[in-house]
């Protein structure tokens, strides 16, 4: 077979064949700089997840979204069910902090932080690295009949796949209903709990098929991420690239055919296809920027191994833009840049101040049903409630104090109310004043909140007959 173009697309995804079969992808052992960042981010990102739900922060867990009560803790935060105009914000943002990545670094998510990325290069493929070992010997196997070998690292290796997914849908679960609850959980068993029980073995079982069997597909045919980045970069973005200029024609390294003196020009690229040996989707990256690529750069580092044995300069496959690669200067500072890096900042400043400026406890003021007001001889009386949130990660005090511009009879049965985090109470408030008095009228329910030192003045209309002569 005649070795494609560089540039030339194969018009069929990597990992599947022509017919719609599958193409089982055994990665090859790299290692290298990229490789040794990747595995410390790596090792860093699956740290936080695992303890992140038993980090405490404000007296509950830093990560605890309990959604059937509807309360959520985020990191020293609270939130309720009426804070969810925050997630506009938070979703903008996150989406144009994507783009902007994107437009500078290329898919620099899916490579480093991506957790599909992260568990299967991080966790899965080093267990089955672990068990089956190197990739020469996983194709052999796998080509090969089922020998009793065979089957013993099969189990091993699906019962560890298994056990994974379990502990990874706990640490999940634990961010749902805390680590207290779910331990109290497993000890009493699934009779009592069938609903965190079977979302467990549900999430366990998604994972299992992900990881140990779906694997690269999820990248390649689920997500859409890599059929938009077309749209996100340009020319001047980074990508994981091979220096065609410098690597073509490639050919096969004969020490016959570079000392005869008419022997054509070879490039630096001697054809061992180790990047392609090495790319956990499959792909040739000297065919050019395909969507299978998640920029993960153990092309990189196999390319490089390579040159340096054979005294050759780095960087025949590297981390470059298209304009790089084809010997035209980078631009860095672009209106792409700036549209999405305005764009982000825009969405990021609104989320701090929604933030900043969001009030640690909920007050609204709220009518009895029924009559808007009540008579009784010479004055006229009506009937309120204030209600009250903590939204306070501790307990709190909150004073209630109502102030009236015209004289009035004010009932208030609970002046100060102590609350837990993210309990809420109702406190009735009767207002009287006398007929003659100018109605209806606006008044103010002022509200102190011992634990932030915030006061928050609500304004309130005071119903009634008009008054005589007006």
């Amino acid at each position: 077979m005649q070795p494609r173009a560089p540039g030339q697309d194969t018009g069929h995804l990597s990992s599947i064949r022509p017919d719609g079969s599958r193409v089982a992808i055994h990665p090859s052992d790299v290692r290298g700089r990229f490789v040794t960042r990747r595995r410390i981010v790596y090792a860093g990102l699956i740290a936080f997840y695992a303890v992140l739900p038993f980090l405490r922060m404000g007296g509950h867990p830093a990560v605890h979204l309990d959604v059937a009560a509807r309360r959520f803790y985020l990191f020293g935060s609270t939130f309720n069910a009426q804070d969810f105009w925050l997630v506009l914000f938070l979703l903008t943002t996150a989406g144009f902090s994507l783009l902007f990545a994107t437009a500078w670094l290329g898919r620099v998510w899916c490579g480093w932080a991506c957790p599909q990325t992260v568990f299967l290069e991080g966790v899965y493929r080093r267990l089955e690295r672990w068990i089956d070992g190197p990739r020469e010997r996983r194709l052999k196997m796998a080509a090969g009949p089922w020998t009793p070998d065979r089957v013993l690292r099969a189990v091993t290796k699906h019962g560890a796949f298994l056990g994974v997914s379990w502990l990874l849908a706990h640490v999940a679960l634990a961010l749902f209903v805390s680590v207290e609850d779910l331990e109290t959980m497993v000890r009493e068993g699934p009779g009592g709990h069938g609903v965190p029980f079977t979302w467990a073995m549900a999430v366990t079982g998604a994972l299992y098929f992900n990881f140990a069997w779906f694997r690269e597909q999820m990248c390649v045919v689920v997500c859409p991420y890599g059929r938009l980045q077309s749209a996100m970069q340009d020319r001047d973005s980074l990508i994981v690239g091979y220096d065609a200029t410098r690597g073509e024609p490639r050919g096969r390294l004969m020490k016959a055919r570079l000392a005869a003196p008419d022997a054509p020009r070879q490039g630096d690229c001697v054809d061992c296809r180790k990047c392609v040996t090495a790319c956990p989707t499959g792909i040739d990256i000297r065919n050019g920027l395909q969507m299978d690529c998640i920029a993960c750069t153990q092309c990189v580092d196999a390319c490089d191994e390579v040159m340096e044995k054979l005294r050759r300069p780095k960087g025949l496959i590297r981390y470059d833009s298209l304009n790089g690669l084809a010997g035209q200067p980078r631009r860095v500072i672009r209106p792409r840049l700036f549209m999405y890096g305005g764009l982000l900042a825009i969405s990021a400043i609104a989320l701090t101040v929604s933030l900043v400026g969001r009030t640690p406890f909920e007050a609204n003021v709220l009518r009895f049903p029924g009559l808007p007001y009540i008579l009784e001889g010479s004055t006229v009386r009506n009937q309120l409630e204030l209600h009250l949130v903590n939204k306070n990660p501790t307990e709190s005090t909150f004073t209630v104090r109502v102030d009236s511009p015209v004289p009035a009879s004010v009932v208030l049965p609970q002046p100060q109310v102590r609350l837990g985090s993210l309990e809420g109470q109702r406190v009735p408030v009767f207002l009287t004043v006398e007929r003659n008095q100018r109605l209806p009228f606006t008044f103010h329910i002022e509200v102190s909140d011992q634990a932030s030192g915030q006061v928050k003045r609500l304004e309130a209309r005071f119903l009634g007959p008009p008054s005589p002569g007006r």
